[in-house]
């Protein structure tokens, strides 16, 4: 896939929550939330739940990159996350790099920080790579 591709990909979810892409490279990718009323838990604090789903895109994008898409399909396998700091409103960035690219699986490193570099979320994912079914 090219990296003009993965921006012109739509899902919803990703446009729910007002997530954009920052930086697109097979080495890093970069994304932004915003910290409001669509990410906030009951008590108005940033979602553990939003954190973590914008690490695993984060590592799902950058998973295509380093795959043929027209051959292969990727898939979150696990992920694991520590909330270190809280937060209400402004927007994190969220910045993957890969720890291993295999054949069959990724390993990605997403740490997600706040507009003045403070450290919100870190999360490591691993990503399966598998043969794409014809349809």
């Amino acid at each position: 896939m090219e990296l003009t591709d993965v921006k012109k990909v739509k899902n919803k979810l990703m446009e729910s929550l007002g997530i954009e892409i920052v930086e697109l490279d097979k080495n890093k990718v970069v994304m932004s939330m915003p910290v409001d009323e669509r990410t906030h838990q009951p008590y108005g604090y940033l979602h553990g739940g939003a954190s973590v789903l914008l690490a695993e895109t984060v590592a799902s994008i950058g998973a295509t990159l380093h795959v043929d898409v027209n051959e292969k399909d990727v898939f979150g396998m696990e992920i694991n996350a520590n909330h270190i700091r809280s937060k209400r409103d402004g927007k994190v960035f969220a910045i993957g790099t890969p720890l291993h690219i295999g054949r069959t699986t990724q390993v990605w490193s997403i740490e997600i920080k706040d507009e003045n570099d403070k450290l919100v979320c870190i999360s490591r994912c691993t990503i399966g790579v598998v043969e794409r079914k014809r349809r």
